[in-house]
């Protein structure tokens, strides 16, 4: 009998959606799991084994000293590290605060801030280890990592798009409410993933899974300016919850001078 994959969940700076979106799997994830040795998964069960790991997943940003120590920990012991989610992959919402003075926030917080222990910045962990695979979102489509998954397993690549959020919502039927309703919109310069919910009910994307691949994110500003966009909102639009994304965090700076 094949030895099954050791896989292994870890949770840093986060909210928890990424996992619960795994454990939202149902079926899908027995399937999955039945081919999977689940060694360890605080989120999900009481038994803990430890590593090494053939594969482990990681979920949040590094925002401390000891996450910092903490992952690099895990890649030691994960022969493939897959990172998931926006807080993974580029910092999180908590990265809002690269653009501030963390002291300020703790001593404003903190009746004793020189208890907390943090870093400058909120970032990804592949600005501190080498990562295999990131998967976007926020939080992640539950579909997309039971693919990248069940990839690993027969050793081929994962297929996840790179195209844009518009590619779906011209799959969907829907039509464009940039053009046709004149709301803002991130979904031509977004990375696909969510099924374009809220261009469905009429909403602007607003750029959970982070940029597509090339975005062309100073032709969509030109566009939101001619339509009298302040520079600051079109500023705020990129800061969300990929806002220290490459593209997204230029494209913000750009707008904000």
């Amino acid at each position: 009998m094949l030895k099954k994959p050791k896989v292994a969940v870890f949770k840093l700076a986060s909210c928890d959606g990424c996992q619960l979106a795994l454990l939202d799997a149902e079926d899908e994830l027995l399937v999955v799991a039945g081919a999977l040795d689940i060694a360890y998964f605080p989120e999900a069960s009481r038994r803990m084994l430890k590593g090494p790991y053939d594969v482990g997943i990681v979920e949040g940003s590094i925002t401390t000293p000891h996450a910092h120590e903490y992952i690099r920990e895990i890649r030691k012991m994960s022969q493939i590290l897959i990172v998931i989610g926006a807080c993974a992959t580029a910092g999180g919402i908590q990265a809002l605060r690269n653009w501030k003075d963390v002291k300020e926030f703790t001593s404003i917080v903190y009746a004793t801030p020189e208890y907390i222990s943090t870093l400058e910045r909120s970032m990804p962990v592949s600005s501190f280890v080498h990562v295999d695979f990131e998967l976007r979102g926020c939080p992640i489509n539950k579909y997309q990592l039971i693919e990248v998954i069940n990839a690993l397993l027969n050793k081929r690549k994962p297929n996840i798009s790179t195209h844009s959020v518009c590619i779906e919502c011209k799959l969907k039927g829907n039509t464009c409410i940039t053009v046709a309703h004149g709301i803002p919109c991130l979904g031509p310069v977004t990375q696909a993933g969510c099924g374009a919910i809220c261009p469905s009910y009429k909403r602007g994307c607003y750029g959970c899974f982070g940029p597509m691949d090339s975005p062309n994110t100073a032709s969509l500003s030109r566009h939101f300016a001619e339509k009298g966009q302040s520079k600051y909102d079109t500023m705020l639009m990129f800061r969300g919850f990929n806002a220290y994304a490459e593209a997204f965090r230029k494209e913000s700076d750009a707008q904000e001078k």
